[in-house]
């Protein structure tokens, strides 16, 4: 696996935001402040950049020590991942746990990538034995029931806990988010749970490549907006996975899968106005 990071400049403008009318609070600043008052970037950040940084950062991209105890105490009480990550307080405490434990440069929001889906229609469950669990999506019936996510109201657990987190940890600690692709959420969508084979996801690109298309691009719009409100409420690294686009060809990952991904980069970069700079790492098996 490759891992690509890239740098970009990017805008958040209300006029382009969600279709909420309800008052937002004030973006969360991209930068830290230390105890001085001095505005700093941590040090994750400055090496994702590209710049010359005195040592190599250090993080690990697991979101929650599932071998610490205070983890597996908080299970206990919390027996569902949805629980876990959705309950604001419960959510920045497992995203902490880890980064308390081994003081490392970043601290990575505890979520998952099939989060939003329940704000673009599309509900979902995450079974502790075998994962997440989708009705399955094969019909254009399907598809029409999709509808552009207002992140704001339908995931606010996500903006609050990410403000949490950046009140929490040190100044030389970076926050990071993170969306799935679209290709790799319509093998969920599409075949219902995880799968070895994406028979059915690969069924549908050969005989209803119209309706797959569909899929992959109310995805993608959502995902973008999603991907924009994290920044907003203080992300100051947001991964992308596309985990099971590993699976496709080289033909049919230039098909299904690059032209959604370049979708969202160009949405999140070029969609507002009041400037921002946040650094992008990218994730893909293909590469």
């Amino acid at each position: 696996m490759k891992l690509v990071s890239a740098l970009f400049l990017l805008s958040i403008s209300s006029a382009n935001g969600f279709s909420s009318t309800t008052a937002k609070p004030a973006n969360v600043p991209q930068t830290n402040t230390n105890a001085a008052g001095e505005q700093i970037d941590p040090l994750l950040i400055r090496a994702a950049r590209g710049e010359k940084t005195d040592r190599v950062p250090v993080w690990m991209m697991r979101q929650a020590g599932r071998h610490i105890k205070e983890y597996r105490d908080l299970c206990k009480k919390y027996p569902t991942f949805r629980e876990r990550s959705e309950i604001p307080d419960v959510a920045v405490e497992v995203s902490l746990q880890p980064w308390r434990n081994y003081q490392t440069d970043g601290c990575i929001l505890f979520s998952d990538i099939l989060t939003p889906l329940p704000g673009m229609g599309v509900e979902f469950d995450i079974d502790e034995k075998v994962g997440p669990v989708v009705k399955p999506m094969r019909s254009w019936d399907d598809v029409n029931k999709m509808h552009l996510i207002d992140p704001s109201t339908a995931a606010p657990f996500t903006g609050e806990a990410l403000r949490t987190l950046r009140e929490e940890v040190t100044p030389e600690t970076a926050v990071l988010g993170f969306v799935g692709c679209p290709y790799t959420l319509a093998t969920y969508l599409v075949e219902g749970k995880t799968s070895k084979e994406y028979l059915e996801i690969k069924k549908m690109a050969f005989t209803e490549p119209k309706l797959l298309h569909a899929i992959l691009k109310n995805l993608a719009e959502s995902i973008s907006e999603y991907a924009l409100y994290q920044i907003e409420n203080g992300a100051q690294l947001i991964q992308i996975f596309d985990s099971w686009a590993g699976h496709l060809s080289p033909r049919d990952y230039d098909e299904f899968a690059a032209p959604y991904q370049k979708m969202i980069l160009d949405k999140v970069c070029i969609s507002c106005c009041c400037l921002y700079e946040v650094c992008i790492f990218f994730f893909d098996s293909n590469l």
